[in-house]
């Protein structure tokens, strides 16, 4: 497994409606990069009391923020409000936000969401419509869901990887080696 090292940690957040295929791909990227999924709608069959179901979220987050590292986060940010507040804690926290907006046609969602019994036609039908898109000032990375994942992976690792190629462009000489240093006496 290759680790994804970058400059800041990352939270790679995923949106969409459902069955647009948000887990598939946050399953795939965090087995690639060995980064630790959160899916909170894993936890949600087991604690049915909503503010119990906060608290144990909130904690789980906090304790992996502690570690720095990036992570793939799905199923709390459906909606512009919760994408900001989710953006701004992650910031405070040192963590800079990517949100994945995973766009797939809603028949196709549909059908993909009533054949993996993960809702009931009409629970799929408020959920897409509770979801809001993404603003083009959130900056998400668009994917499709019916790409191949290779050719998804590439887009999100173009966008993490534009912050390094800026820092390789700065006009600060690079910073040499003990090796090179001492060389030059």
């Amino acid at each position: 497994m290759k680790s994804l090292s970058l400059n800041q940690p990352h939270a790679i957040v995923m949106v969409g409606i459902p069955g647009s295929g948000k887990s598939f791909f946050a399953e795939k990227f965090a087995e690639t990069f060995n980064a630790p999924y959160v899916n909170y709608d894993t936890f949600r069959p087991f604690i049915s009391d909503s503010k119990q179901l906060s608290k144990v979220l909130a904690h789980q987050m906090r304790e992996l923020l502690k570690t720095n590292y990036s992570i793939v986060v799905e199923g709390v940010a459906q909606t512009r409000a919760e994408r900001t507040e989710l953006a701004k804690y992650l910031k405070q926290h040192g963590y800079e936000t990517v949100f994945i907006w995973v766009q797939t046609d809603p028949r196709t969602a549909l059908t993909r969401s009533l054949k993996q019994a993960k809702h009931s036609k009409e629970e799929h039908e408020r959920l897409t419509e509770r979801f809001s898109p993404p603003h083009e000032t959130e900056k998400p990375v668009v994917i499709s869901g019916k790409h191949t994942y290779a050719t998804q992976v590439r887009s999100v690792l173009k966008r993490l990887s534009g912050p390094r190629a800026e820092i390789s462009t700065h006009s600060t000489p690079p910073v040499r080696s003990l090796r090179d240093v001492r060389r030059t006496r």
